[in-house]
């Protein structure tokens, strides 16, 4: 139901302070404003406005205590702001007043419009922006799986309803093309959208080409650039956090999305060493790894009677070196992680899901006892043929030799195939363990497996039926060709 103009009016008036506490700029050093007079009317987290010689209101968050004055972050830039400037104590608990109406919108990290719609409809009941997650002898188990509409995800590293996963990848290997997939084929009745330090450039072109007009009718967006202050960017976590905990608490199962807790975490760097907190390991400070567990455990099942938040949040790891401290820290919090591969990206198989370093946690209680075997024998094959990938490619592997790295050659291409999958291309829980068991078959018409379109492959592992068109480059010259040009021996005889 819609507020009416009235009772959004009511609920404003009813926010009003009794009374205003103010105070004074007594220093400026880097990002840090000292305030001085108002250090025992407010505590950390709390909010203040600077008012500046231009007449303009610049909102503070406290961070700290020194020598009786109180420490204070800008939400913006400092300009303006000098010695003396008035600062006005705010609201003791930041919070936001979401509806149902906020679908559908792009917001920024304070909850203002961000896109070019009427202002945001205010809701009757706050939701703190830096709630604390419900106690957990009180929350529901996990639910039943949630489809993701990647059959890579799906089978492999199966999701289900409160599940919190994280998205390890480096730069440039394809986070944001999964994270677009998810949107446009998960069955979740909301999608909140947290694009925290994103590129500028990018912000848009995510949300008009990867959400689309469908996707973004059941979202909301929350997005922070990399240009803005930390506070800023640490923020927009909070508040995806807070506007999915909104829709959960409506009997709603959420999706929420974050990318990337990496750059949560480095704006929270930025913050705790302008505090003057001392740095722990790789220049992140201790409470950069306090904040990680507040932050993330906010996702998951609700209360009875609530519905649930199922996480996905991707880890941008640095230098591709998956033990780096945010890395390893996020990966103990969360209930599952979902790798991404450079070395498969670099050979073109999108997305570039790394299956037997993804792990998810609900499984295999969440799968049936044959799907459980299904996706075992995949394993067995996938990893079979990882390791002994160098000899084949050599041609060092003479077939016969091992039967059960005979059985994954035989079906590497079908495999392969089956975890490719374009962009706009959708596939269902159902579905996709058809696939992986057609994939898995021991015999099939013609002498190769069929993939995902159901066309028999070749031998090179691409469509050779009568209506594959041209799989690759050269098809039509030589229909039989190795897509890269080359010709590998197995015991003697061509692959």
């Amino acid at each position: 139901m819609t507020p009416s103009p009235f009772s959004t009016i009511i609920n404003d008036i009813s926010r009003l302070p009794d009374y205003r506490v103010y105070g004074r700029v007594m220093g400026v050093q880097g990002l840090v404003i000292e305030i001085g007079g108002i250090q025992t009317s407010m505590s950390v987290g709390e909010r203040c406005w600077i008012e500046t010689r231009d007449q303009d209101r610049v909102p503070c968050e406290v961070v700290g205590f020194r020598e009786s004055r109180a420490l204070v972050l800008p939400f913006r830039n400092l300009d303006g702001i000098g010695l003396g400037c008035r600062v006005e104590v705010g609201e003791g608990r930041p919070a936001l007043y979401p509806t149902r109406e906020w679908l559908g919108r792009v917001i920024n990290a304070m909850g203002e419009p961000l896109d070019s719609g009427p202002p945001l409809p205010v809701g009757p009941d706050p939701i703190p922006i830096r709630n604390t997650p419900p106690p957990a002898h009180q929350r529901r188990r996990v639910g039943g799986k949630l489809d993701l509409g990647v059959r890579a995800i799906n089978t492999f590293a199966t999701c289900c309803k409160g599940q919190r996963m994280g998205i390890f990848a480096g730069s440039g290997i394809g986070k944001s093309s999964l994270i677009s997939m998810f949107i446009r084929n998960t069955d979740a009745d909301v999608i909140v959208m947290g694009l925290v330090g994103e590129r500028g450039r990018e912000a848009r072109e995510f949300i008009e080409d990867d959400l689309g007009a469908e996707g973004l009718a059941r979202s909301v967006t929350v997005v922070s650039t990399s240009d803005e202050s930390p506070l800023m960017r640490r923020q927009c976590a909070y508040t995806t956090l807070a506007v999915a905990e909104y829709f959960r608490d409506q009997g709603l199962d959420v999706l929420c999305l974050m990318d990337s807790v990496t750059r949560f975490a480095m704006a929270q760097r930025e913050i705790s060493l302008s505090a003057g907190e001392p740095p722990a390991s790789k220049g992140y400070t201790p409470s950069v790894f306090a904040e990680l567990p507040r932050l993330l455990e906010r996702a998951g099942p609700g209360r009875e009677g609530s519905g649930t938040i199922t996480g996905l949040f991707t880890v941008l790891v640095e230098g591709d070196d998956h033990n780096e401290p945010i890395s390893d820290a996020v990966r103990g919090i969360l209930d599952g992680h979902i790798v991404l591969d450079r070395t498969i990206a670099e050979r073109g198989r999108y997305p570039a899901v790394n299956v037997l370093r993804s792990v998810s946690r609900t499984m295999p209680g969440c799968n049936t006892p044959e799907q459980n075997a299904l996706v075992q024998e995949a394993r067995r094959l996938i990893s079979t043929y990882e390791d002994m990938a160098e000899l084949i490619r050599l041609g060092a592997y003479r077939k016969g030799s091992d039967p059960l790295v005979d059985t994954a050659i035989a079906h590497h291409p079908a495999l392969e195939a089956f975890l490719s999958q374009k962009k706009t291309e959708g596939t269902d829980l159902e579905t996709g363990y058809r696939m992986l068991a057609a994939a898995l078959a021991p015999a099939h018409p013609q002498g190769h497996p069929p993939g995902p379109d159901g066309q028999p492959l070749g031998p090179d592992g691409y469509p050779h039926g009568p209506d594959a068109g041209s799989a690759h480059p050269g098809a039509e010259a030589n229909p039989g060709a190795n897509p890269f040009g080359q010709s590998f021996t197995l015991g003697g005889e061509p692959s």
